[in-house]
């Protein structure tokens, strides 16, 4: 459905490096590749589900492609063009059109703030609205939109609750009217009773406002309920890119296999599946394993995962994965 559709964003080779240590000389002694060499499409009005374990690069992807985080190398199109080497002050009417949701609802937002003033600040910041009553009006009819009264708009954040505060984060970031919205794991802050509020509040946005959002998580029994595409990330690299219900049903990568293994099945009738338990912590991306960097935990891995690091390539139409081993049956998820 979504590959007939205009793409609004094309990421290619991007890489984030962050200098560790450096000699007297100033040149780098010690590194840690967050991102490595990660390339997606986002195509309109699509969910594309970002997952994998905490260390992953998730986040990172999320922040270089808003350049609050500047990209090591690599190109980020957005309706093609090149922003990846924009300089700030070029970056900012950019910026309108790409907001960021993020994690934590208690530390984003601005404790001396009331929220009419941190959802209104985007306003201000772009010189939107007409005058301050144009912009409370604003302010308010996003509230309402996002399920917070207006009356409620004169209080400060540490009189919300945690959904509502995301809730308030997610006004602040629509108030522009952004195309493309990147939610940081929205709903790991907050108690499992609400993430499903919060996940449901960004479905019917996404509809009724026409949004393409990048949703970042580590749990993939949410991303299986928001995402159109499940893209799976392992150290930096993305091994597994699939439609969600292609993914959940069949999937082609090892760790991709062990991370549905741990989602939940509430239907009692159906027979759990065994789980598979991962051998050691993930390694550490200041000295990654060579080649394929999960095959130092992988129980299908040979010698030559060792000999160099596989590319994305298509399994079917639309599912991609990074593994040199064809010959895998792996479980499906249900």
């Amino acid at each position: 459905m979504y590959q007939d559709t205009e793409v609004l964003l094309e990421v290619e080779g991007l890489s984030k490096e962050f200098v560790l240590q450096r000699d007297v000389l100033g040149r780098t002694e010690k590194s840690l590749k967050a991102v490595d060499n990660v390339s997606f499409s986002l195509h309109k009005k699509e969910v594309l589900g970002l997952v994998g374990e905490s260390g992953s690069g998730k986040t990172t992807v999320g922040r270089t492609l808003l350049k609050l985080v500047e990209p090591t190398q690599g190109s980020i199109h957005f309706e093609g063009r090149d922003i990846s080497k924009l300089s700030r002050r070029a970056m900012r009417p950019v910026r309108q059109r790409m907001q960021m949701v993020f994690q934590d609802p208690y530390a984003s937002l601005n404790p001396k703030h009331t929220v009419e003033q941190i959802v209104g600040a985007p306003l201000k910041i772009h010189g939107l609205g007409s005058s301050d009553a144009d912009r409370r009006q604003q302010v308010h009819d996003i509230l309402e939109i996002v399920g917070i009264r207006p009356e409620m708009a004169q209080r400060y954040a540490h009189e919300f609750s945690g959904g509502q505060r995301q809730r308030v984060g997610i006004a602040r970031a629509l108030i522009c009217k952004p195309d493309l919205l990147i939610a940081d794991e929205p709903v790991s802050a907050l108690d499992v009773s609400i993430q499903a509020q919060v996940v449901n509040l960004l479905l019917e946005l996404k509809q009724a406002l026409g949004l393409t959002v990048l949703f970042i998580a580590h749990d993939l029994s949410v991303v299986g309920h928001i995402s159109d595409r499940v893209a799976v990330m392992y150290l930096g690299r993305i091994v597994e890119i699939a439609p969600t219900r292609q993914l959940f049903m069949h999937p082609q990568h090892p760790y991709t296999e062990a991370l549905l293994s741990s989602v939940p099945v509430p239907d009692p009738t159906i027979k759990r599946r065994a789980r598979i338990m991962l051998e050691g912590d993930i390694p550490s991306p200041i000295n990654p394993p060579s080649g394929c960097t999960f095959r130092s935990r992988c129980r299908y891995a040979i010698d030559r995962c060792a000999e160099h690091a596989p590319i994305l390539e298509e399994q079917a139409p639309g599912h991609f994965k990074a593994c040199i081993r064809d010959d895998l049956n792996l479980r499906a998820a249900f």
